[in-house]
């Protein structure tokens, strides 16, 4: 999974809130990143979750488009190795 630029600025954020009290700006960036975060996660997990259905199903043209809604959702090229 690639790191987005969301999660750049949530990284950047909560190195910031170990130091000192965040702005109400930062604070309102940090809320947001986590919202974000947390949409994209959820699409994620419901991507996975239908991959294994269609898996078990044995549909493999369902589980190749699932797939490449995948590789779009975390911002790698088709075909580029996954660590």
């Amino acid at each position: 999974m690639t790191i987005l630029p969301i999660h750049e600025r949530l990284a950047e954020l909560w190195i910031i809130r170990g130091s000192r009290r965040l702005t109400s700006e930062e604070q309102a960036d940090f809320e947001h990143c986590l919202a974000v975060n947390a949409m994209h996660m959820r699409q994620l997990a419901g991507l996975y979750n239908l991959s294994l259905a269609a898996s078990i199903a044995g549909d493999v043209e369902w589980q190749h488009e699932i797939c490449q809604r995948l590789e779009k959702l975390s911002g790698l090229p088709p075909g580029s190795p996954q660590f």
